[in-house]
């Protein structure tokens, strides 16, 4: 007795290709070798699941099934076999016909079970079929979008990988992962996995393309004589050296400490920011007022 392709993959006679292709993607996601390794049982409904999917995305043969003209293996049925020579459709020229019909579609449909996923070779022919893609959403830390790096991640069918993570990655890129989407069906070559990104916010950098900025905090001597102050760059600490005279919102430029980008990585833009003590401070009270008058006497 012949199987029903429309109950192997849970779905109405009606459904639409989109309905039969979702129904397989979360099927497949389920039954896969990967996620239950020598799993026979389940193996066999994998396939035959495949099978129901390779059949019902073929309009054609979809027809052919739904009229009864053939099975759910691709068979023709006895009383669809075409007649013998001269109309005669005898018993021995029926037979040969369909095994004419068989013979002309390869070994695609011929043991499928066995086959389908089994057999090295690569290509099978009719009925090759590409997996579908696999689309995911990650965040990646700020730094590591900058600078690189890796990050291990888990796939729907609870595999995981270490997925190398590029400088210069932006929010909403998408990392293509070859061959880790949905796995093809008649020996075709898995589809991919599509990884959108979402880069998170740093609390003290803000990037413009390939350069970094961010404020760094100077005491009134460093602004007034200037000085070496320690800086904390996305890619490690180093010393900056401040000019004597320097203004708040005056703008130095550490190269090469951006982003990481190749052959010329970005630079790091500081913005100084000048500081004043919080408590009252009677030494430098006087110390202005004084500097005031000298300055207004330099005037007249």
């Amino acid at each position: 007795m012949s199987w029903d392709p429309y109950a192997a993959l849970g779905v109405p006679k009606p459904s639409s290709a989109e309905d039969i292709k979702k129904a397989y993607r979360k099927l497949a996601k389920e039954l896969h070798p990967d996620v239950r390794p020598n799993d026979k049982a389940t193996e066999e409904r994998f396939k035959r699941v495949t099978a129901a999917f390779n059949l019902l995305t073929d309009a054609t043969q979809r027809g052919r099934f739904d009229r009864g003209e053939i099975d759910a293996d691709g068979n023709e049925r006895p009383h669809f076999q075409p007649g013998g020579f001269g109309g005669f459709a005898g018993a021995g020229a029926g037979a040969s016909a369909g095994a004419r019909t068989r013979g002309q579609r390869g070994d695609v449909f011929e043991d499928l079970f066995d086959g389908l996923f089994s057999r090295g070779g690569g290509a099978r022919g009719f009925g090759q079929q590409r997996g579908e893609d696999v689309r995911y959403r990650m965040e990646v830390d700020f730094l590591d979008a900058v600078n690189g790096g890796r990050r291990r991640v888990t796939m729907s069918d609870g595999r995981s990988l270490d997925l190398a993570i590029p400088a210069g990655l932006n929010s909403g890129q998408t990392l293509r992962l070859k061959g880790q989407g949905l796995p093809g069906a008649g020996g075709g070559p898995a589809g991919d996995a599509l990884v959108e990104i979402t880069v998170g916010v740093h609390p003290a950098f803000k990037r413009e393309g390939d350069d970094i900025r961010m404020d760094l905090r100077i005491s009134l001597a460093e602004a007034v004589e200037g000085g070496r102050v320690p800086v904390q760059t996305p890619s490690g600490a180093v010393t900056l050296s401040v000019p004597p005279g320097s203004n708040s919102g005056d703008l130095l430029k550490l190269r090469g400490k951006g982003v990481q980008t190749r052959p010329t990585p970005g630079d790091l833009l500081v913005r100084l920011l000048l500081v004043l003590p919080r408590k009252d401070d009677p030494e430098l009270k006087e110390f202005v007022k004084t500097w005031a008058g000298r300055k207004a006497d330099v005037q007249r």
